[in-house]
């Protein structure tokens, strides 16, 4: 992996990028890019989620500067983005990501920003708008792609279906179900009773249209939200 910068720059002078992509020749791309732009820096990759928060967590421990921004795949084995960036976004919120995405996986991004992500570019975005991205999240504001903002947008005005009719907490319960979860270990881990867990799992199966634990597993695993089993 990149070594990580000292943190001389000034602070707001050069913004820190990480990169996350099971693809190496992804990320070879978005380092040479950025290798040419004065403001931005690449400090670090990882080839998924897993191997993302495990380098934060280096980073973290021997008080390295972590990452203003890092661009995040959707579809990766072990651990994908959107679950990578539920996981970022609760331990290290000061740490920005921008997701890649294909312009046919619409639902993903609707997880990802309910997970927490700064925005999204397709993944045959002109290089500039890689920066003004970059640039855009590490300023706290959210960059969205026009043709795909369209699209979501066409999307949240119809009725909610599929995982954008999952609250929060129900979203939590899909991918604790996906992981094997009975009712009573979801309970016990989100400290509610097995009447309320049931209650919720019951829900999301309905919202789902799904008739059984295992096609939530299958659903989830499918959407990103866990990674597939080896």
């Amino acid at each position: 992996m990149t070594e990580p910068i000292s943190g001389d720059a000034t602070p707001g002078e050069v913004i820190r990028v990480m990169v996350v992509d099971d693809h190496a020749i992804v990320r070879r791309g978005l380092q040479a890019y950025i290798d040419t732009v004065a403001s931005l820096h690449m400090i670090g990759e990882a080839a998924d989620g897993q191997q993302a928060i495990a380098q934060l967590q280096q980073w973290q421990t021997l008080g390295e500067p972590l990452p203003d921004v890092i661009l995040m795949d959707l579809q990766m084995p072990n651990m994908g983005g959107v679950e990578a960036t539920e996981a970022i976004a609760r331990a290290h919120p000061e740490v920005k990501v921008v997701v890649l995405t294909s312009f046919g996986e619409v639902e993903r991004v609707h997880a990802a920003l309910a997970a927490g992500a700064a925005g999204y570019l397709l993944k045959d975005a002109e290089p500039d708008e890689v920066a003004t991205a970059v640039r855009a999240a590490a300023a706290g504001e959210v960059h969205l792609d026009s043709a795909v903002a369209r699209q979501l947008t066409r999307r949240m005005a119809a009725p909610q279906v599929g995982l954008a009719s999952l609250t929060a907490r129900e979203r939590e319960i899909l991918i604790l179900v996906a992981h094997g979860y009975s009712n009573r270990d979801i309970a016990h881990r989100l400290v509610i009773s097995e009447r309320t867990a049931r209650t919720h799992v019951s829900n999301v199966l309905s919202k789902l249209q799904l008739s059984s634990r295992t096609q939530a597993a299958l659903l989830a695993i499918r959407e990103g939200l866990i990674p597939a089993p080896s």
